[in-house]
């Protein structure tokens, strides 16, 4: 039987089997990893409904986390059951819940949106106006490609996004200007990466296995 933190590599395993989000991996990697050590480092084998029964009553008692997180945490323990260890959990019925508040989103007027863009420099000022002005979440601006912005039909390839689904959506014409400076910025960067020997990226997938084929 492999150590239980080791059975955290069968994890990362079985989700990037199933292409979910490098975010959705680390957040279910970090619950399991939690999971197993708050039980003194015994094998999930070892454990069942009752221990994850009190791993999330104790997220909403001692740690006083929200609903959404405690839904995380058990979302990635059943993960672990059904797609790593191949049993079936009991419904859980005895979990203190975490209360889920009703509040209101907080929106910014245009004026104070405009107000936290004109603090931000540099490449948080660039994120900031593509989140502003293209509707991309934070993770969709991070993990742009070149090859994603069409600066001359100022469009946006989103790919991957919210339900795995790829869209496309508006690219601001002021922004064309300052995209192609940066754009020039990092290549050179990347030239200056190559000549020290580094100048990698990360291959999602497949893609790398293609790449090397």
């Amino acid at each position: 039987m492999a150590q239980p933190l080791h059975l955290l590599d069968e994890v990362r395993k079985a989700i990037r089997l199933r292409h979910y989000s490098y975010r959705t991996e680390k957040a279910y990697v970090d619950w399991i990893r939690r999971f197993v050590i708050f039980h003194g480092k015994r094998h999930p084998n070892l454990m069942g409904g009752v221990e994850v029964e009190k791993f999330l009553s104790h997220l909403a008692q001692d740690r006083n986390a929200s609903a959404a997180t405690q839904g995380q945490a058990l979302a990635a323990l059943l993960f672990l059951s059904k797609r790593v260890l191949n049993v079936a959990l009991p419904w859980i019925d005895n979990v203190v819940r975490a209360t889920r508040p009703k509040r209101l989103p907080t929106v910014l007027s245009q004026q104070e949106a405009q107000s936290v863009l004109a603090n931000l420099q540099g490449v948080y000022w660039l994120i900031g106006v593509l989140l502003y002005g293209s509707g991309l979440r934070l993770s969709e601006a991070l993990r742009l490609r070149a090859k994603d912005l069409e600066l001359e039909s100022l469009r946006i390839l989103v790919r991957d996004g919210k339900g795995r689904k790829d869209r496309v959506t508006i690219l601001p014409a002021s922004l064309v200007t300052h995209l192609r400076v940066h754009l020039e910025k990092v290549r050179e960067l990347h030239r200056q990466a190559i000549e020290h020997g580094f100048g990698g990226v990360e291959l999602p997938f497949a893609l790398e296995r293609s790449a090397h084929a």
